[in-house]
C-alpha cells in the first residue's frame, strides 16, 4: 500500500483535479470499475482495485471537495491504516478516498490498486 500512495503522489502533485469519477474500463476478460482522476495537464490517473483469493483492494467511496479544486495538489497521505486516502492542497483535502483492503495471507497474495497514468491523447481514446 505504501507503494500505491507513492505512485499516486508522483502522478498528481503539482496539478489540479479537473474531474473525478468512477467508470467502466476494459480489462482482458470484459470490463471492470475504475476510479479516474483527470488532471489539468490532460492526463488521467486510473485506480483499479483488484482481488487475489482472500486479498483485495477496492474504492468504497470518494468525496471531491469542489471548493478546493482550484488549488494545486501538494501531497497524498493516508490515515486509518490506509483506509482513508487524502489528496490535499494548502487549503486542506481536495479529494478523499475510502478504501477497503486486506492483504489476505500476508506476503502471499497480491493486493493494492493498479494505477495507470494515461497521456492526454490516450485518455481521449
Amino acid at each position: 500500500m505504501p507503494d500505491n500512495v507513492d505512485t499516486l503522489r508522483d502522478a498528481v502533485v503539482g496539478h489540479r483535479i479537473v474531474k473525478a469519477e468512477e467508470v467502466e474500463t476494459k480489462v482482458r476478460w470484459g470490463t471492470k470499475k475504475a476510479f479516474v482522476i483527470m488532471l489539468d495537464n490532460g492526463k488521467c490517473v486510473e485506480l483499479q482495485g483488484g482481488d487475489d483469493c482472500c486479498a483485495y483492494t477496492e474504492l468504497e467511496s470518494f468525496l471531491l471537495h469542489a471548493d478546493k479544486v482550484d488549488h494545486i495538489i501538494t501531497g497524498v497521505g493516508t490515515t486509518d491504516g490506509f483506509a482513508t486516502w487524502h489528496i490535499f492542497a494548502d487549503m486542506g483535502d481536495v479529494l478523499e478516498l475510502s478504501v477497503g483492503w486486506s492483504c489476505g495471507n500476508p506476503f502471499y497474495y497480491g493486493y493494492g490498486f493498479t494505477i495507470t497514468v494515461r497521456e492526454p491523447a490516450e485518455a481521449a481514446a
